[in-house]
């Protein structure tokens, strides 16, 4: 009886399989060597559907936790911050009003300005949660309600201000950086500069001197402060609230599109040395084309940012010039009430204005890889 051996040492039945290639395993199952690349120290590892599934709720954790957080050190500012404020609650409203002693501390324990400190924290972090923002000293009303009152005007300034200006910031930046070093851009970014420079009060100041008091041959043409006229009901209302709107809201997008034209045009500037935009000019897409669907995309993150932020300032409206054009919004409620000093009235704004951020901020962070696929992989 005679056994036959190969020269490898291996039987004869089972022949040798090449390195690298895919070998047949048992149960039909087929299994892929994978070489390594040159200089690195191992097979490389391959990110599957699994992983990216995997990775964006780990994404998504971050994000809500950090929102959480942000929230809570909205809460704590907001009740130590004011509390630094000089004056006396108290005796802001009483003044001029002659008060007794007994009288004045009645009305610190009726408001809990008796109560220590830590107590007081706890109590307001308590209703804070529940949304029970407290009692106004200066107005004697719910906090919730005040503010749901002027809301509306806060909304309907800024919501035109944020969607005009994004517009042409978006478009002016676009044209601006493509056309990069012509006379269009040296122009326009000049202007957005300095407006972005010029404080929002002192323009609208400068709008009610020129356009509603009158100067030289201008003459008098807007209202000088005010949402409304009064007297007017249905399409002539309408037209009265949108004339008072005119000169707040080009103060609004004067200072607020060049912001945005400036974001614009640096992001896509940093997009326009890439490869892809070189490959798709040579498959014979036109300029117009190359740009608006491969080179805006690619630059849209950073202007995303931009629009959601001012999509918070919409809630938060602007203090200084709703205060200058006697505006009956959020911005000049908050003025009243850090004249007095309103403390829950001042906190409840403040958590609202930044509750507006924080969310607005949320809700790019989740936009993010719809846009961009490799954020949150």
């Amino acid at each position: 009886m005679s056994s036959t051996t190969s020269s490898s040492g291996s039987s004869p039945d089972v022949p040798d399989a090449p390195v690298g290639n895919a070998s047949a395993a048992p149960s039909g199952i087929e299994m892929k060597v994978v070489a390594p690349s040159p200089g690195s120290s191992g097979a490389r590892p391959v990110r599957t559907a699994g992983t990216k599934a995997r990775a964006y709720p780990a994404y998504l954790a971050g994000k809500l936790g950090g929102a959480v957080v942000s929230l809570f050190a909205v809460l704590v500012t907001s009740f130590f911050l004011f509390r630094i404020i000089p004056g006396d609650p108290v005796k802001a409203m009483t003044r001029g009003m002659p008060t007794s002693a007994e009288q004045l501390a009645t009305l610190r324990r009726q408001f809990g300005l008796d109560l220590p400190l830590w107590r007081q924290f706890t109590d307001y972090c308590a209703g804070a949660l529940t949304g029970d923002l407290g009692m106004s000293y200066q107005f004697r009303a719910p906090v919730g309600e005040l503010i749901a009152q002027k809301l509306p005007a806060t909304l309907l300034l800024t919501g035109v201000a944020v969607v005009i200006y994004s517009a042409l910031g978006l478009w002016l930046g676009t044209r601006s950086a493509w056309r990069r070093g012509g006379l269009g851009d040296r122009i326009g970014t000049g202007v957005a500069l300095t407006l972005w420079s010029v404080p929002s009060f002192w323009l609208g100041l400068l709008l009610i001197i020129t356009f509603s008091v009158g100067i030289g041959p201008v003459p008098g043409m807007f209202p000088t402060g005010g949402m409304e006229s009064g007297g007017t009901s249905g399409l002539p209302y309408v037209l009265d609230v949108a004339h008072h709107m005119v000169l707040p809201v080009l103060t609004l997008v004067a200072v607020g599109y060049a912001q945005t034209l400036l974001v614009m045009r640096s992001s896509l500037l940093d997009e326009m040395g890439g490869d892809y935009l070189t490959t798709a000019r040579a498959k014979g897409l036109r300029d117009d084309d190359v740009r608006r669907r491969h080179a805006v995309p690619n630059a849209l993150l950073p202007t995303v940012t931009m629009a959601f932020i001012n999509l918070g300032h919409v809630a938060a409206g602007s203090i200084l010039v709703e205060t200058v054009f006697s505006w009956p919004g959020l911005g000049g409620l908050f003025y009243q009430a850090l004249s007095v000093p309103d403390l829950p009235l001042v906190q409840g704004l403040f958590v609202v204005f930044a509750g507006a951020m924080i969310l607005m901020n949320l809700l790019a962070d989740l936009l993010y890889p719809l846009l961009d696929p490799r954020v949150g992989r």
